[in-house]
């Protein structure tokens, strides 16, 4: 009476564990083994069942070392994935930082072309009367205002060039850190869905 109820917890076991692949199928077969040796009716029979649970229980040992090993491993992959997560962030903040840097260096610059626009047209009018001392005087101070406006245009202008360079590197590593996101994932289930091949081709 007793083997009958022990079959019938060892039935419903496989078929909670599906396909039988897994570990709790070797729980079962290692609970059946037990229960074969228990009623073993000789000597060979018994030492036969005996090295069978022996073996079965270092599949189990084995399952679980490379359990806890791939649940270290990913342990470290999420630290890392939050360490990468973190410096992108900080690198979008700087990238933002920036553009709104050049949008004000732009716009500086366009205020400078638009005075030295005033001032060429005012140079015109002022070149009209050569011969008025005042006029000449002014002209010059003038000449000298647009020198030093068209200095500062041109060190803006390779301020803001430099920060394109910037911007565009920056983009460009984000572009790459999210890449070897993508591929370390598809790594990651690639390597999963291949061990979960491998136990079940074991398991049969």
């Amino acid at each position: 009476m007793g083997s009958v109820t022990d079959d019938e917890v060892i039935r419903k076991r496989l078929l909670i564990d599906g396909d039988g692949a897994g570990d709790d199928r070797r729980i079962n077969v290692l609970l059946k083994s037990f229960i074969k040796w228990c009623n073993s009716g000789s000597q060979e029979d018994g030492y036969t069942q005996y090295q069978r649970m022996l073996g079965t229980l270092g599949q189990c040992e084995f399952s679980m070392g490379k359990t806890l090993l791939v649940y270290d491993m990913n342990l470290k992959e999420m630290e890392n994935y939050e360490e990468i997560y973190t410096e992108i962030g900080q690198n979008l903040t700087a990238a933002h930082e920036k553009i709104a840097e050049c949008k004000k260096e732009i716009l500086q610059a366009k205020r400078i072309r638009k005075n030295r626009q005033e001032y060429d047209a005012l140079a015109k009018v002022i070149q009209q009367h050569p011969d008025r001392h005042d006029t000449l005087k002014q002209l010059e101070s003038l000449d000298k205002e647009l020198q030093h406006l068209s200095q500062i245009k041109e060190n803006v202008e390779d301020k803001l060039e430099l920060r394109k360079k910037q911007f565009h590197v920056l983009l460009s590593t984000i572009q790459e850190l999210q890449q070897t996101l993508e591929n370390d994932e598809k790594f990651s289930d690639a390597d999963e869905h291949q061990g979960n091949q491998m136990e079940t081709e074991n398991g049969h």
